[in-house]
């Protein structure tokens, strides 16, 4: 009986020191985490229930301004340099895109419905910018200067904005009103050529969303409550976990909120599309 207890503990301690030797992560790959992180890189996303257009009761399309400046947003924004296997929602695309991985559609402030391709060659001049103002001193004629434009690659830290276009439905089928994000569109500053001043954005290119989305499944968001349960950009963007506002829904004219509606008004108007949507859904079930 003795024997058969000592056989038992010493199995039992050899498979502890495996399990101590198991967890050892080799500092020259590995060299600042404790566990290896293996979940987030091997997750698929979560597939999109079938729809049937008999089962759409009612459906509205939306575009929407996602803030990166808001607090809730800086997950999207932060870091602006890549950390270890965390990266920016802006860096994310652009390495899927120089990969091939994903597809970048031109023309994003005109057409929003993904008609016209890039080429490669297109999609690596975008995420370079001139500085056509910049101004040197002529080395064969001191104390005048001459333009010299730089070329800065197009950066994290420029991207200060999104556009995000999606359809709202009622699935009869299910009961639910359910969202599909169809669309993003990264929104780089727009400086004044004299001053240097940041006056507004504009669009660079719209990506499909389902395409990338399995590329978002395996890119880590920082979360701010739990080191150790890291979300995704498509936990994130599927649990609506970001804070936008609507500058324009489906309409006979096709405009946008901001031409006849501006300052507060846009502002209202945006809460107004939002709640005209909840009182839909509402009052489905009213009796």
């Amino acid at each position: 009986m003795k024997t058969t207890k000592f056989i038992l503990v010493t199995i039992l301690m050899i498979l502890a020191i495996d399990s101590v030797k198991a967890q050892v992560i080799d500092p020259s790959i590995f060299p600042d985490q404790v566990f290896l992180r293996e979940n987030t890189m091997t997750r698929k996303p979560i597939p999109y229930i079938y729809v049937r257009e008999s089962d759409v009761m009612w459906s509205k399309r939306v575009w929407r301004t996602l803030d990166l400046r808001e607090k809730f947003n800086h997950p999207l924004y932060y870091p602006e340099t890549r950390i270890n296997n965390r990266a920016s929602l802006y860096d994310v695309i652009k390495l899927a895109l120089l990969e091939g991985t994903i597809q970048a559609f031109d023309n994003p402030a005109m057409d929003d419905e993904f008609k016209v391709k890039m080429s490669k060659a297109t999609i690596e001049g975008i995420f370079t910018v001139w500085d056509s103002t910049r101004q040197v001193e002529d080395p064969n004629n001191p104390g005048t200067f001459i333009l010299a434009p730089l070329a800065t690659d197009l950066n994290s830290n420029n991207i200060k904005a999104y556009w995000m276009k999606e359809d709202w439905f009622f699935d009869k089928q299910r009961s639910v009103m359910d969202v599909r994000i169809l669309g993003l569109c990264p929104m780089k500053e727009k400086a004044d050529p004299g001053s240097g001043e940041i006056i507004g954005y504009s669009p660079i290119f719209w990506v499909y969303f389902p395409q990338c989305r399995p590329i978002f499944a395996k890119s880590e968001v920082f979360n701010t409550k739990n080191d150790g349960e890291r979300r995704s950009l498509d936990d994130l963007f599927w649990k609506r976990m970001f804070a936008s506002y609507i500058h324009k829904e489906s309409n006979v004219y096709d405009r946008p909120v901001i031409v006849y509606s501006t300052g507060i008004e846009a502002l209202l108007e945006s809460d107004r599309i939002k709640t005209d949507i909840s009182i839909i859904e509402h009052d489905l079930w009213h009796l």
